[in-house]
């Protein structure tokens, strides 16, 4: 028992226990060729025919050592007997081609799909779920993970196809050749075997930690590259360094554990196959010298004798391969069976009211994130928002004035822990409107607003609703509203200059004003400010200050407040304050109250 001493009992019955889920696991896996049937068909046929070839070679060259030794009494002339053994090859060489590339191809095409489904599926999670997951294992199971379970549906898959058919093709010819011969080749074949389930199980245990710590050493990795200006300002190069040598140090160990066992086991098929080749070997020769088996015969067995120890060693290794492609695609098919946590009401989503006013009510709201829910937000949050009206929310930091837009948003629902109320558009419940529906009628500024890397063009554009296209005249529309015009042209490109990752190539108050336009190219009815000012010099903020007093005409808007200039351009303030709104009013109403939470908060600089 090859690998029994590499895991205890306790591993060996968790096995045993989880061997029906990795049935079903491996009939997963599988099911990802149902889009593949035609050039699956077109695969085994190839596969087919070039193992047949293959397991006419070796009696091939018993006939021909046999022609050799008959001389001039053989039945059939020697160069007759060469030249169709090479048509016959000739016919397994396309075979062959024709194989490998539709195999590779259908592997390819699983990658593709299952990086878009998975791709599609995280990207359909609520934002709780991103809450509580790491960028980097997200990108690690779309790119590794998908690549090796393609790999593993190919060329593995494959190899284990052909291996079978020469393993099964090559038993049956060595019994037809010699029962007695044959007994002591497959004297292996139960040692074999049991050292193979031994052994695959060993590797997919190692395959699931490898692709975990490969997920961390990406995390660490993408984290302080994503950040690489507080590493370099801190001078940490040696530290990260250190950190992701770590990680990768661990998937070293791991590999060399994995490389160890393959080592051992494979070291060990071949000893076994050998052995048995020479044990045929002396018995045969022996067989020969009593004239019971003819020269040919002899070695036609041997050469079957050697296909089927490559066939097993080829078994050994498909279904160690097929362990890896379980362990990998277990994290995959996890995103891909994830169901985001939004329910879709049972007689579907309502319809958005006609004709839309902008009217926004919170009622009795009480909150708490899903990844902090014993930390609570918002504890009877009531709030009112009238149509075109500029509401301020002002309150100490972490009181939840951001968590008032993310809600409006259906970026959390109120049915978790520590959530209840209920939030209203013009009357109807937003709880029963679609998501994408919903947010199509807001346009977003974030504090610190990312953007992507490509043209200025692209990311205004990127506000669109779905279904819309901004076209150039839209842009530039929504960037004169912004006040980002006047810049965009002065650089060389215009519209098409590169912002660079995360829109590093633009200054704070420019990446700011382009926000604005993204936000307010589709021409939102609700428009929501978290602070477009908090962090800018007084002539970039003058520049944005100007440009949200012009996109708040006709429009209901939410302003996150931080300075006070941006507090005094509000119709109204709201202050939030231990999970509730304590105070609402104008700017001068609040302010003339000396006793008040804004004077505190704002007047005092604790907003």
């Amino acid at each position: 028992l090859l690998f029994s001493t590499l895991s205890n009992s306790k591993d060996d019955k968790e096995e045993n226990a989880a061997a029906p889920a990795r049935s079903g696991e491996i009939k997963r896996l599988l099911s990802l060729y149902k889009p593949e049937k035609k050039p699956l068909a077109i695969s085994i046929s190839a596969l087919g025919v070039s193992t047949f070839i293959t397991m006419c070679v070796p009696y091939g060259m018993g006939k021909v050592i046999d022609v050799v030794s008959a001389g001039s009494a053989a039945a059939m002339p020697l160069p007759t007997v060469v030249t169709l053994l090479g048509g016959l090859f000739a016919a397994g060489s396309i075979a062959n081609i024709i194989r490998v590339d539709t195999s590779n191809m259908i592997g390819e095409r699983i990658t593709n799909r299952l990086r878009q489904d998975t791709y599609t599926s995280i990207l359909k999670q609520e934002l709780g779920f991103f809450d509580s997951s790491r960028t980097g294992e997200l990108l690690n199971r779309l790119s590794a993970d998908t690549t090796l379970i393609g790999k593993v549906l190919s060329d593995n898959v494959a190899g284990g196809l052909r291996s079978t058919g020469q393993a099964l093709g090559s038993i049956t010819m060595i019994f037809v050749t010699c029962p007695k011969l044959a007994m002591i080749m497959l004297s292996v074949v139960p040692p074999i075997a049991i050292g193979a389930v031994s052994y695959g199980r060993y590797v997919k245990q190692l395959t699931t930690k490898v692709q975990t710590q490969l997920s961390e050493a990406t995390e660490v990795a993408e984290e302080k590259l994503s950040n690489i200006r507080v590493v370099r300002w801190f001078a940490k190069e040696p530290q990260e360094v250190e950190t992701h040598r770590g990680k990768v140090d661990e998937v070293l160990a791991l590999a060399r554990k994995r490389s160890l066992a393959s080592a051992t086991f494979f070291g060990g098929v071949d000893f076994g196959v050998k052995m048995s080749m020479l044990g045929v070997l002396g018995y045969g020769g022996q067989m020969v010298a009593d004239g019971l088996l003819t020269s040919g015969d002899l070695t036609s067995f041997l050469l079957y004798t050697l296909y089927v120890g490559f066939s097993f060693a080829g078994l050994s290794s498909f279904y160690a391969e097929l362990m890896k492609g379980i362990g990998a695609s277990s994290r995959v098919f996890e995103l891909l069976n994830r169901q985001p946590k939004v329910r879709v009401p049972e007689g579907g989503w309502a319809s958005l009211p006609v004709p839309f006013t902008g009217h926004i009510q919170f009622q009795d709201v009480a909150f708490a994130y899903p990844t902090r829910p014993d930390s609570e937000i918002f504890s009877g949050l009531n709030l009112e928002v009238l149509p075109n009206e500029t509401l301020a929310l002002v309150g100490p930091s972490g009181c939840g004035k951001s968590s008032v837009t993310s809600l409006l948003a259906r970026f959390y629902e109120l049915d978790g822990p520590g959530c209840g109320g209920k939030i209203t558009l013009d009357g109807a419940d937003i709880s029963t409107l679609n998501p994408a529906d919903l947010r199509g009628l807001m346009g977003a500024v974030p504090q610190e607003p990312p953007l992507f890397a490509c043209s200025i063009r692209d990311n205004i554009a990127y506000g669109c609703s779905e279904g819309q296209e901004a076209t150039l005249d839209d842009v530039i529309r929504a960037a004169k509203v912004a006040n980002a015009h006047d810049f965009i042209m002065s650089f060389p490109d215009g519209y098409d200059t590169i912002v660079g990752e995360r829109g590093q190539a633009l200054s704070g108050g420019q990446k700011q004003r382009v926000a604005i336009a993204r936000a307010l190219v589709k021409r939102p009815k609700i428009l929501i400010l978290d602070e477009a000012t908090s962090a800018l010099d007084p002539e970039s903020e003058r520049l944005v200050q100007d440009a949200v007093d012009r996109a708040k005409q006709g429009r209901t808007v939410i302003l996150v407040a931080h300075r006070l200039s941006t507090i005094k351009s509000a119709d109204r303030i709201a202050v939030i304050s231990n999970g509730r709104v304590v105070e609402q009013g104008t700017y001068n109403e609040l302010a003339a109250r000396e006793d008040s939470t804004f004077a505190q908060v704002v007047l005092n600089g604790q907003n």
